[in-house]
């Protein structure tokens, strides 16, 4: 059974390292129209386990995929990026304000094994989906072991 817990603020130190990289990263590649140099943005966040994957699936409306990283180290997934808000006139006039801009950090710690080299993720209609192919246990079954012989030699 899959175990998942959102991580505490001082986590780790290298996952802190991670996501200052990844926003310098962000700032260096995106254009000014993409940024968010101001607000928090808290993206909801799904984690559903199937018996050959862990999918995580994000809200992100409005976010381009250039705008979006996904980090994993352990047994920690990040998915971080920045929201920016759209572009408006000079001098608007706000009536009503609900939909959250910035730049945004989710940390999910997962339990289990997983092949990393095969996930994938799709930003698709606002939707991020990630898929996490488990790895298989095999502890506890049966595995045939197969023996090579030399065939030059006589039984």
């Amino acid at each position: 059974m899959l175990e998942f817990s959102f991580l505490p603020t001082g986590e780790s130190r290298e996952l802190v390292d991670d996501l200052r990289q990844v926003f310098a990263d962000l700032a260096a590649t995106l254009g000014p129209e993409q940024r968010a140099f101001s607000g928090e943005y808290h993206p909801s966040l799904d984690v559903v386990e199937t018996s050959t994957d862990v999918e995580i699936l994000i809200d992100l409306a409005g976010v381009p995929p250039e705008a979006v990283r996904l980090l994993f180290r352990g047994d920690v997934l990040i998915v971080a990026g920045e929201k920016a808000p759209p572009p408006t006139a000079s001098e608007p006039n706000f009536h009503l304000l609900e939909r959250g801009f910035g730049r945004f950090a989710r940390a999910v710690r997962l339990s289990g094994a997983f092949e990393i080299g095969r996930a994938q993720a799709r930003l698709i209609a606002g939707e991020l989906t990630i898929l996490l192919p488990k790895r298989l246990d095999r502890r506890g079954q049966v595995q045939q072991i197969p023996i090579e012989s030399d065939s030059r030699r006589p039984a």
